[in-house]
C-alpha cells in the first residue's frame, strides 16, 4: 500500500458560514462568506492561490455544473478550478482533490470550498425529479428515513438489542447533539431538547422519530491547504494543523444485490476507516482519536458508525452512548459542534464543516464547546443509503515534524 499523505499537507486557513435557512443569501454570498473567513485565517493574498476545487451536490441547477461560479464569485485570478460531486461526501471530496494536489507537488497553495443552497429548492419537502433509470428501477419508493430505519432494525436484530434500550440510546444522541448545537453560534438548530421530547415526537419511520432526523440547511465551508513548510513560513510560531489521512470507499453493489451483508453496518465506513488508520499510523482508534465528527443523518447512524469506526466493540455502541462515552465531556467526544443533526447539512459543505470543527478545536477556538484534550480528530461522511453509498474518512491533527 502507498504511504499516503500523512503530514504532507497543512491546513493554512478555514472558514464556515452560519448554517440554516439562509433566505437572505444566494450561493455566491455563502461562498464569499466562508472564503473571506478562510483568507483572513490563512493570512495570504488571493494571488497566492494556485488552484481550487468546488463541491456542489444537488444545487447544480442554480450553482452550475462547472467551477466557473466559484471563480466568478471569488474573483479568482484565472487559476485551475474543478467542480466535484460525490453525494454527501462532496465537501470531503473537494478537500481530497486540493490535498492530493499539494501532496503531489503540483501546487503550493490550494482552495477547497463546498456550498449548498437547499432551502430554495424545496429539497426534503417537495417531490424530486428522476435521478436516472438505475435509481428508478432499484429505489422507486425509497426514502432516507425508511432506509435508515431498516438499519436500526437490522442492528437490533443482529445484536439482540432491546427496543427500549435502542430508543433510549437514540434519544441520548439527539439530546447530546442539541446541547452541543446550542453552544455553537453557527449552528442551524440551537434549541435544547429532553429525552421526553424525543419519545413524544411524531414518528417518521419506526423507530426514527422527528428528533432522530437531521434537517435541511443552506451553507458553505472552505479550507486553504499548503505544505507544512510553507505554512511555517507564512505563520511563524503558529500551531500547524495537518492532514494525517484522507480515504474514500464507494459501494460496488455487493451490499444491495449479491453478498452476505447483514444490513446492520456500513461496509464502506469500515473500509475507508481501515485505510485511513493505516495511513495515519493508528492502531487503537478509541484511545488515539480524541474527537470525531460523523455522518449523523439519523441518530441510529451515529450509533452504528461508532462500531464501524472501531470506537465501540460489536453490539456495544448503544451502551457506550448511554454511558456518556461520546458526550462532549466524555472519553471520545462526538459531534461537539452539533453534527449534521444540529449544525446542519448543506450537502456540499458538510465534509468541510466537520474538518472546520476539528481545526477549531485543535487551535483552541471552540469557545464554550471546547473539549479538554484534542491532538487528533476524525471526520466521516456517508452519502447514499446503508446498502449503496460512499464513505469518506479524514484524520486531522497537530503536525509532527
Amino acid at each position: 500500500m502507498a504511504e499516503g499523505i500523512r503530514d504532507k499537507v497543512a491546513i493554512l486557513g478555514m472558514g464556515c458560514t452560519r448554517f440554516g435557512e439562509r433566505w437572505d443569501s444566494g450561493p455566491e454570498d455563502l461562498m464569499l462568506e466562508a472564503f473571506n473567513e478562510a483568507m483572513a485565517d490563512a493570512c495570504i493574498e488571493i494571488g497566492q492561490i494556485e488552484a481550487a476545487w468546488l463541491g456542489v451536490c444537488l444545487e447544480e441547477n442554480n450553482v452550475g455544473k462547472t467551477a466557473g461560479p466559484l471563480a466568478q464569485a471569488l474573483r479568482l485570478p484565472r487559476i485551475a478550478a474543478t467542480r466535484v460531486e460525490n453525494a454527501c461526501a462532496t465537501g470531503t471530496e473537494t478537500l481530497r482533490g486540493a490535498a492530493y494536489a499539494v501532496a503531489a507537488g503540483a501546487y503550493d497553495i490550494v482552495l477547497a470550498l463546498g456550498v449548498e443552497k437547499l432551502k430554495d429548492t424545496g429539497y426534503g419537502g417537495l417531490p424530486v425529479r428522476t435521478r436516472g433509470v438505475n435509481n428508478d428501477l432499484w429505489l422507486p419508493n425509497a426514502t432516507a428515513p425508511g432506509a435508515f430505519a431498516q438499519l436500526a432494525a437490522a442492528y437490533a436484530a443482529k445484536h439482540g438489542v432491546d427496543k427500549i434500550d435502542l430508543k433510549r440510546a437514540m434519544a441520548h444522541i439527539s439530546v447530546k447533539s442539541h446541547a452541543n448545537g446550542a453552544l455553537n453560534p453557527k449552528a442551524h438548530l440551537r434549541n435544547l431538547i429532553s429525552e421526553e421530547d424525543v419519545f413524544k415526537a411524531p414518528m417518521i419511520a419506526e423507530p426514527l422519530g422527528l428528533y432522530d432526523c437531521s434537517g435541511v440547511s443552506d451553507g458553505a465551508a472552505c479550507a486553504i491547504v499548503t505544505t507544512p513548510e510553507i505554512a511555517r513560513s507564512l505563520k511563524p510560531g503558529a500551531e500547524i494543523v495537518s492532514i494525517k489521512a484522507l480515504e474514500v470507499s464507494v459501494s460496488n453493489g455487493e451490499e444491495a444485490a449479491f453478498s452476505s451483508w447483514d444490513g446492520a453496518h456500513i461496509a464502506t465506513a469500515r473500509t475507508a476507516s481501515a485505510r485511513a488508520y493505516r495511513s495515519a499510523g493508528i492502531t487503537a482508534p478509541r484511545e488515539q482519536v480524541h474527537m470525531a465528527e460523523v455522518h449523523d443523518c439519523f441518530s441510529v447512524t451515529e450509533a452504528v458508525l461508532m462500531e464501524d469506526l472501531g470506537f465501540s466493540a460489536p453490539g456495544r455502541a448503544i451502551y457506550d452512548v448511554l454511558d456518556g462515552v461520546f458526550d462532549r465531556n466524555g472519553l471520545l467526544p462526538v459531534q461537539p459542534d452539533g453534527g449534521l443533526k444540529c449544525f446542519g447539512h448543506p450537502i456540499g459543505a458538510s465534509g468541510l464543516r466537520m474538518v472546520y470543527e476539528i481545526y477549531q478545536q485543535i487551535l483552541g477556538r471552540a469557545g464554550e464547546r471546547q473539549i479538554k484534550r484534542i491532538d487528533l480528530g476524525l471526520t466521516q461522511n456517508l452519502g447514499g443509503h446503508p446498502h449503496q453509498n460512499v464513505s469518506a474518512v479524514a484524520i486531522i491533527g497537530r503536525h509532527r515534524a
